[in-house]
């Protein structure tokens, strides 16, 4: 798999390439990751890649005509073209694993006060991390390719990713290490029992609780089995 940055900040992934999870991937060839500053495609001398809004209004936008060329010497067949932006659909699990399916994923991280509304054309979908606003898209970017690295075959343990939060429409349940005992907190007898019968039904009706508490909104739209609505009926009693 490649993953590519669209960028005006190529220095602000230097840390990010060096991470484990990016390293360890690059190093074993499973990923190549591409950074490509945007303004070195800006005509003129002080290679501007922004200017004011048509119709007026505060701040400044990104240039379609730096980003889209660009574009056009980095896309190729195969490629899936993401704008991180406001406007996109709220990225989750599901979208992670449908990106780690792609050959090509280019993602274009956006500045100053939006962008031309013409790059958004020319994206194959809009992505954004959540109901908030960030300086920049790089961070965004890089969340998002970490999020697809680490489920590509080979980067980490294929169990390491399945119990995780969100894989299942559940949240994960909590975990415990040593000691057994700190400040008054106590590990659940459960874990300690060497039943792992026992193990896994607490752990699921945990998921559940957990789910339920934390996040109604994710449980709400979670089909429970008939064995996991009565988890959750032994929950309450």
């Amino acid at each position: 798999m490649k993953i590519t940055f669209l960028t005006m900040c190529p220095q602000d992934y230097d840390s990010f390439l060096k991470t484990p999870v990016i390293a360890r991937a690059v190093e074993r060839k499973i990923c190549e990751i591409e950074v490509k500053d945007i303004r070195p495609y800006a005509g003129g001398s002080f290679r501007h890649i922004d200017d004011s809004p048509y119709g007026g209004g505060a701040g400044m936008i990104l240039r379609a005509g730096p980003v889209l060329d660009v574009l056009k010497d980095v896309r190729q067949e195969g490629s899936h073209t993401v704008v991180l932006a406001p406007a996109g659909v709220l990225y989750n699990q599901k979208k992670a694993r449908e990106y780690a399916q792609k050959d090509h994923l280019i993602l274009i991280a956006g500045h100053y006060e939006g962008m031309d509304a013409r790059i958004y054309e020319k994206a194959d979908e809009l992505v954004s991390l959540g109901d908030y606003i960030v300086t920049g898209g790089e961070l965004p970017s890089m969340i998002i390719a970490d999020s697809v690295v680490r489920l590509l075959d080979g980067v980490l343990r294929k169990a390491s990713t399945e119990d995780e939060s969100f894989e299942n429409g559940l949240l994960e349940y909590p975990q415990y290490t040593k000691p057994r005992e700190i400040e008054g907190m106590k590990v659940p007898d459960v874990l300690l029992s060497g039943d792992h019968g026992a193990i896994e039904k607490w752990r699921r009706q945990q998921s559940l609780r957990i789910t339920k508490k934390q996040r109604p909104d994710l449980f709400a739209r979670y089909e429970l089995s008939e064995e996991e609505k009565s988890l959750i009926e032994d929950d309450q009693e």
